[in-house]
């Protein structure tokens, strides 16, 4: 299957001298409506500065860029290297004004394009047993 999907950001992430919001394109405002009554929310956001063929094909790297961490599939990690530059933190909402949501920290860069927000509910159900690498 050949596809091709386009994603149009919603705002863009600011990080800065230790301080993290997003900015929400105005034509969005109303996608926002009850947002203030989480504490988390999900948001997805474009790994904008590896856009490169190259580094969308590299396919495996050491996790948290440790060479002593063994050579492992993006599909198994956080790395922001990966064949779709789609990154997901979770966040804890600080306050909402107007278009700017203030969040406590992200992993994002700044000026980072946003390109959704979801907001965070828990799963119900306890997880069952997890099981992580040792590099973890």
């Amino acid at each position: 299957m050949t596809a091709t999907y386009s994603l149009h950001p919603i705002g863009v992430v600011r990080n800065t001298e230790g301080r993290a919001w997003i900015e929400v394109r105005p034509e969005y405002r109303d996608a926002m409506l009850g947002l203030e009554g989480f504490s988390h929310i999900l948001v997805l956001f474009w790994f904008h500065e590896n856009d490169t063929p190259g580094q969308r094909a590299m396919l495996q790297v050491h996790p948290r860029k440790d060479p002593q961490n063994p050579l492992t599939g993006v599909f198994a990690t956080h790395s922001p290297l990966r064949p779709n530059l789609i990154g997901l933190t979770r966040c804890r909402i600080l306050a909402i004004e107007e278009l700017v949501i203030r969040i406590d920290a992200i992993d994002a860069r700044d000026g980072s394009p946003l390109i959704d927000i979801k907001c965070f509910i828990p799963d119900k159900e306890p997880l069952p047993e997890i099981r992580l690498p040792s590099w973890v």
